[in-house]
């Protein structure tokens, strides 16, 4: 906010990622005063756009914002790019498995409950139900990731194992994300076990090392290259990959779109194909659910579309509450 110009620009992929308020800071730095103050902008338009889903609001916001955005779509300027394929693989869990995450499950509805029957704060409650929601998803990739001596095997682990050989087999390349950097290290010992060759990088990454693991990959060494999600989501040109793999999904699917666009990017010859790995019958077919029925905010804003906004403590426990509850 302090850096003086003349002229201001900026560019982003997701101009919102979260909630409006993201949306507000972007223009409070390049026209300081359209919006108002944050507390202005939130009684005026952030509350009623994505509480009340007021589509009055809605488009006031867009007839302001208008004449100060330039959106291009990659199709609009990257007409040679190759098709692009993306498959949902649902793996089904083991016994095992579905029971341990059943059990995981009900103790988070209980948790939710206990904490709502003492009468904690809507904000402890959000923070209480995140961290429930996080272990499921955790629990959905690996039990290990959960319960670290835990002996039962991940189904899939296994559906992953077998894609890579059989990508491999083929001559494919493929970049394998996950929001989990201690599922990508479960996904290390494998390839290591296997003499798979392959590099890596995450958030903690010196900026060297990682220049160094994507020149490499992009000189043809290595058959996977394993990324955090967010590490990976910008910055990364890897069009000597043509597949995708996303071992788990984000709430956001313009965050997974970003990280798939590393290799399906100028430069790239090759068809790309992206598959998503979602276990079924759990929190992460419901995160999946919300991809497809709830459009992004910045969609909602630019395009007119469906509008998602925020979720309440409710919203979130349904995302962990099965029918008979």
């Amino acid at each position: 906010m302090a850096l003086q110009g003349d002229f201001k620009l900026i560019t982003t992929g997701t101009p919102i990622e979260n909630h409006l308020g993201e949306l507000w800071n972007l223009f409070h730095f390049i026209n300081p005063g359209l919006l108002g103050t944050l507390k202005k902008f939130n009684e005026r338009y952030a509350q009623a756009i994505e509480n009340n889903k007021d589509r009055s609001a809605q488009q006031r916001l867009k007839k302001l914002l208008r004449p100060f955005i330039l959106r291009r779509l990659k199709n609009d300027v990257l007409q040679e790019l190759p098709a692009k394929t993306e498959i949902t693989l649902h793996v089904e869990l083991s016994q095992e498995e579905r029971t341990f995450y059943e059990a995981m499950r009900r103790n988070a509805v209980q948790v939710m409950q206990a904490s709502q029957e003492k009468g904690q704060q809507a904000g402890q409650q959000h923070l209480k139900v995140l961290a429930e929601i996080m272990k499921l998803r955790r629990t959905c990739c690996h039990p290990k990731l959960v319960q670290e001596d835990s002996p039962i095997s991940s189904a899939k682990l296994q559906a992953f194992e077998e894609l890579v050989d059989e990508l491999i087999s083929n001559r494919h390349k493929a970049l394998v994300f996950s929001q989990f950097v201690g599922h990508l290290s479960i996904l290390k010992e494998l390839l290591d076990k296997k003499g798979i060759h392959y590099q890596y990088l995450d958030g903690s990454t010196p900026v060297a090392k990682r220049k160094k693991a994507v020149n490499a990959f992009q000189a043809g060494e290595g058959d996977v290259f394993l990324i955090s999600l967010k590490a990976g989501g910008s910055g990364l040109n890897l069009t000597a990959a043509d597949y995708v793999i996303h071992m788990d999904p984000w709430w956001n699917p313009a965050v997974e779109d970003q990280a798939s666009d590393r290799a399906h990017r100028m430069g790239q010859k090759r068809p790309v194909t992206i598959y998503r790995l979602v276990a079924k019958d759990t929190i992460e077919d419901k995160i999946v659910d919300l991809h497809a029925h709830k459009r992004d905010l910045a969609s909602s804003l630019l395009e007119g579309g469906e509008l998602s906004g925020k979720m309440s403590v409710n919203e979130m426990m349904e995302l962990i509450r099965e029918v008979e509850d």
